[in-house]
This record gives structure tokens, C-alpha cells and sequence, in this order.
């Protein structure tokens, strides 16, 4: 029956694989949506027959079409042809002729959109409150706020009506109302999808961000979103890396107990510690990273120029009919009128010396994990102070964006009071692959059921272990092993980790001189043994640069594997081994370093 089925990619897929037709889950998406009975998440909802209609152009299921059949919502500040556009200001309306670039590439996928949904005014506000409609309930706790700006697009999922949903994230629109519903929140690297058909909020800054029930359901629509589109000054052309496996080990940036705020929430401090337990768990190497400087960055977000850029997007509207503008938005982008040139600049050349101050410290790390939020809050906390709880709503996520990171905000067990546990994975920009392999494991510690539904959380499908087309198979052996000091250099690139293996036992590995960091040599040897190495998939137009950068005496060459594959990777000239420390016996580098530090 319908009434059971799963909207999840996998629970659709399978579903269609056997003969149900789109129509049919359009329909039990209507019954979810009369049994929902929440006039705040739909501003505008497609009428059931056109989407049959356009569901039926589809023709016979195609597994080849990664979103066949999938219906999907869209925030109201994204076109969407033939639905108005609105930005939760009626006085604002328009009805764009075309889809915006990121609607259409999902169309082309086979994903149908089914209407737009509620948001916090010109996305302003990560609580969810500020529309002049009603307010979407959240759907595990109708007193808490449903967070924002994305709001109607976090709870559609949440609530099982969609798959996914897009929303747009420019302080943690995107990752916010994902913590508050218990459902996954992907903040793409800058650029990577078009905002063209966006109305701005802030257009240095922007993102398309992407809900779903699961992390691999996020990642797969991300992929099929991305493209480079060169009518989008703001986009860039970043690799988009094929699903990864989560390397075994990795370096977790963890803020120091004295940069955490929780705001008198101690369960929520609780349940971020049990969270970085997890992580642990799961390979991870945690480095203690001050936050006091990623603090002052978000102060920027709001006390800053940048506010100046929401103004612009809310200008016409105060000028025609401010009155239709909501009064704290209008409180908030107000604050641009007193603002200078001088003002910005000075701004712009802060947040340069904070980027620099910070870089070496993101470099060292695979990733950053910090709280989703730091604590809840009510309706009712809201109605008493507009200001103060969305602002610190934003205490982990405002300064993402005027970092240059990605993020997913990854849903897990249940504090001990039922309220949903989460915290957000960030990295540098073109790592969202990494992040989300990482993240597809960690949304799968203890027990959990998906957004509001009641549903299991599927058993994890590993990816393929092999390159894909337009990736070549890179063999490391040392350094830039997962976890280890130039790893970087790989996931820079788009590198992703594909499996552990180990060589054929005709190898000899050596310690080199010189460092840091400590390098090794691997030599083939008539006399040898099997060697532990790591393989990762490199995108073939990444593998020039990466080449270029590698030093004498090693360089990039044919190995043979235990496995029976040949794949290229890391050896060094023979005569190297001429002074250098024969560590064969140990047969992994780990190890190596383990005895030289002990």
C-alpha cells in the first residue's frame, strides 16, 4: 500500500522498479499533505492533476535518470515556472517565465516539483516565525520553532510528504530547521549550484542547500543539482566527486570546552559530547580548535555591511509598500542605511586577516564538528524576543558561508528529553563528498528513526570500491594515507578514499631522511612483503597538478595489489634506499609512525 511506503530515493526507486506509477505517489502525497494539516508549510501547491500530467511525460521508469518520479518542494525565493514566486511577501510577487538553473537541472534528473514552500521573509531568520502566513509547525514538537529561513521545506521532508526539498542557506537556513526536524541539512561549497533564480539574500554569499530523510539521499540530489553555470557570476567550477566510502581514519576539529556556548542547555551539551564519542568511533582524531575567531567572523554576518546586501533584496519592496516587508526584517536590514563605504571596507579587510588566521588551521584538519545549534527554543521564547534566540540559533553557523566552507548537518539519537540530536560537519570548500561519507556513517550511531515518519534508518549501502569513469585509481602509502599529514593534497582535489588494500609481499618500504613531515619510499624488491596502502580516486583532470607537486625520489607508478589490480600510485627510485631506514618490517606506515613516536 502507499499509505506505507517509504519516501526515500531507495524506498521510491524500489517501488517504481516494481511497477507503481508516479501518479500513484502523487496521490499519497496529497494524503500525507490533507493528514499533515499544516496551512503553514505550502504557499503554493501545484493542482494534483497537472502533476500527473507532467509526471506521465516521464514515460517508462528509467533507472538512469538518478530522481525519476521524485517529487520535490521548493522554497519560495527559487523559480519555478509557472508557480509565483514570493519570498514570503505577497506584495512581491512574480511569475517567472523559466525555472532557475538548479530547478531545471533537477527536472532533467526526472525529479518533479510540486510547489513552493514557507519561509522567514526574504530568508531573513533561522526560526522560521517571520512570514505573514501561518507559521509551519515543527513536526516533532509544535511548541519549538521550526527554524528558517527554509522552514516549509525542512518540515515537508520531515513529515514524509517529499523526499527532499531544496531551501536556500546564507547563515544556516539550511542546516538550522534541519537539527530542529531531525532530518539532514547539505550546505554545498559556494558556487558549485547556481543561485541564478534566487532572489538574493545575501548574493555574495548565497547557496541552493538541499533536505533529506538521509545523508546518501542529500549527496545524490547534490550531484544531480551541481553544474557549472556560466551565466552565474558567482558560480565556480569545483569537482563534484561520485559517492565515497568514509576513510577508516581522519582528523576532527573539535572546539575547546571553553569556545562552546549552549546557553544554559545542558542536555544539549551532553548530547554534543556523546556525539563526538561517536565520531571517535568511527576513525576520527580529534585536534581541540579555539572558536573564538570563527565567533568573530559571524559577528560580521548581522553587526556587518553584509546586512547591506539583504537590504538590497528587500529595497523595492520598502520603497513600494514597507508595510509588507515583516517589522523585525525591517529592523534587521535597517540597519544598512547607516552604514558606509568606509564601513565595508574595513569589514572586508578583517575578515581577510581572519581567513588567513584561520587557514592554517582548517588545512590541518579533514573536518570541523561543532553543535547544529546550541540549544531550543519555543514559540513562546520568540513572541517575548524576536531578536535574541534566532541570533543564537546562528552561533555555529554564521560564519560559514564568509569562510568558504561546506557543511551538513547530520540528524542523531534523541537527547534525553526526545528532543533531536544533531551536530554539522564543515570543511573546506570542493570536501562535501568527503563530508558526506563521513556523515553517512555517523547518522547511523544508535538508535534513530527518520525526520518525524517513525521510519528506520536504512542499512548503509557502501559505494563501489573502484574509480568511476573520469577518475583514476591513486595508491598512497604514507603521508597522504587518511588522517595523515598531506592527505589534503588528495581531497583538495576532489580525491575520495575508495578502500585499504595492501600490495603484493614484493615490496620494501623505507623511512626517508628529511621532513617534516616524515615520508616513505616504497621500492619493489625481489626480497619483500606486502605493504598496507590505501586507494583513492583522483579525478583525471586533478591529476596533472597533483603530479607536479610530488618530489624526488618518488613518483607516480604501476603497482601490483593483493587484489589482482594495478592501479597507479606512489614508488620511489631504488637508490633512494641508500641511507635511508628500512621499516619493511613493521609493513605499514601507521605503524612507523606509532614506533617513532613512542
Amino acid at each position: 500500500m502507499t499509505q506505507d511506503l517509504q519516501f526515500t530515493l531507495d524506498g521510491l526507486r524500489a517501488a517504481y522498479a516494481a511497477g507503481l506509477a508516479p501518479a500513484e505517489v502523487l496521490r499519497e502525497m496529497f494524503r500525507r499533505i490533507e493528514a499533515q494539516d499544516d496551512p503553514g508549510m505550502f504557499l503554493h501547491l501545484a493542482a494534483l492533476d497537472d502533476l500527473i500530467a507532467a509526471a506521465t511525460t516521464l514515460g517508462r521508469y528509467d533507472p538512469a535518470l538518478p530522481l525519476w518520479g521524485m517529487p520535490f518542494a521548493v522554497k519560495d525565493n527559487i523559480d519555478v515556472a509557472g508557480m509565483p514566486t514570493t519570498a514570503a511577501c505577497p506584495g512581491f510577487a512574480y511569475q517567472p517565465v523559466e525555472d532557475a538553473p538548479v530547478v531545471a537541472r533537477l527536472r532533467a534528473a526526472g525529479a518533479i516539483p510540486v510547489g513552493k514552500t514557507n519561509l522567514d521573509q526574504f530568508a531573513t531568520g533561522l526560526v522560521g516565525v517571520r512570514t505573514p502566513h501561518p507559521v509551519p509547525r515543527n513536526t516533532l514538537d509544535p511548541r519549538i520553532v521550526p527554524g528558517g529561513s527554509s522552514s516549509g521545506s525542512a518540515v515537508s521532508v520531515a513529515a514524509g510528504i517529499v523526499p527532499f526539498a531544496l531551501g536556500t542557506d546564507t547563515a544556516g537556513s539550511g542546516r538550522v530547521p534541519a537539527a530542529l526536524n531531525n532530518i539532514v541539512g547539505l550546505k554545498p561549497s559556494l558556487g558549485v549550484i547556481s543561485t541564478r533564480g534566487v532572489v538574493p539574500a545575501c548574493r555574495t554569499l548565497d547557496c541552493v542547500s538541499v533536505f533529506a530523510l538521509t545523508v546518501g539521499d542529500a549527496y545524490a540530489v547534490y550531484r544531480a543539482a551541481a553544474g557549472f553555470d556560466p551565466a552565474d557570476p558567482y558560480a565556480r567550477q569545483v569537482p563534484v566527486a561520485a559517492p565515497s566510502i568514509a576513510p577508516p581514519e581522519f582528523v576532527a576539529g573539535v572546539p575547546t570546552p571553553e569556545s562552546l556556548r549552549f546557553f544554559g542547555d545542558a542536555l544539549q551539551e551532553r548530547a554534543f559530547d556523546a556525539a563526538l564519542a561517536q565520531l571517535e568511533a568511527l576513525g576520527a582524531r580529534r585536534v581541540p580548535v579555539d572558536l573564538a575567531p570563527f565567533f568573530e567572523v559571524a559577528e560580521m554576518l548581522y553587526a556587518g555591511p553584509w546586512v547591506a546586501e539583504r537590504f538590497l533584496a528587500a529595497q523595492p519592496m520598502l520603497a513600494r509598500d514597507a508595510d509588507m516587508v515583516h517589522p523585525v526584517i525591517r529592523q534587521i536590514v535597517g540597519q544598512a542605511e547607516g552604514m558606509t563605504a568606509a564601513d565595508t571596507f574595513r569589514a572586508l579587510y578583517r575578515l581577510e586577516e581572519l581567513r588567513r588566521a584561520l587557514a592554517p588551521v582548517l588545512a590541518r584538519l579533514d573536518l570541523l564538528c561543532v553543535p547544529s545549534i546550541p540549544a531550543f527554543y519555543r514559540l513562546e521564547d520568540l513572541a517575548a524576543d524576536p531578536i535574541g534566540p534566532n541570533s543564537r540559533l546562528g552561533t555555529y553557523t554564521n560564519f560559514v558561508n564568509l569562510l568558504d566552507l561546506c557543511g551538513l548537518s547530520v540528524p542523531l539519537p534523541a537527547r534525553a528529553d526526545g528532543r533531536p540530536g544533531s551536530v554539522t560537519l564543515l570543511a573546506a570548500a570542493g570536501r562535501d563528498g568527503a563530508l558526506a561519507a563521513i556523515g553517512a556513517r555517523l547518522e547511523r550511531a544508535g538508535t534513530r528513526t527518520l525526520g518525524a515518519t517513525g521510519w528506520p534508518v536504512p542499512a548503509l549501502a557502501e559505494p563501489a570500491d573502484t574509480a568511476a569513469p573520469g577518475e583514476m585509481e591513486i595508491v598512497v602509502c604514507g603521508a597522504h594515507m587518511s588522517g595523515l599529514p598531506l592527505n589534503g593534497q588528495l581531497t583538495s582535489r576532489g580525491g575520495r578514499f575508495l578502500r585499504a588494500a595492501v600490495t603484493t609481499p614484493d615490496y620494501r618500504l623505507y623511512r626517508l631522511p628529511g621532513g617534516p613531515p616524515a615520508r616513505p619510499g616504497l621500492v619493489r624488491s625481489r626480497d619483500g612483503a606486502a605493504i598496507a596502502v590505501e586507494v583513492w580516486a583522483l579525478p583525471e583532470g586533478e591529476v596533472g597538478s597533483f603530479l607536479a607537486g610530488i618530489p624526488s625520489p618518488l613518483g607516480l607508478g604501476t603497482l601490483t595489489l593483493a587484489d589482482g589490480s594495478s592501479p597507479k600510485g606512489f614508488l620511489c627510485e631504488a637508490f633512494s634506499s641508500a641511507g635511508a631506514e628500512d621499516v619493511t618490517h613493521l609493513g605499514d606506515w601507521r605503524r612507523v609512525l606509532a614506533e617513532a613516536a613512542a
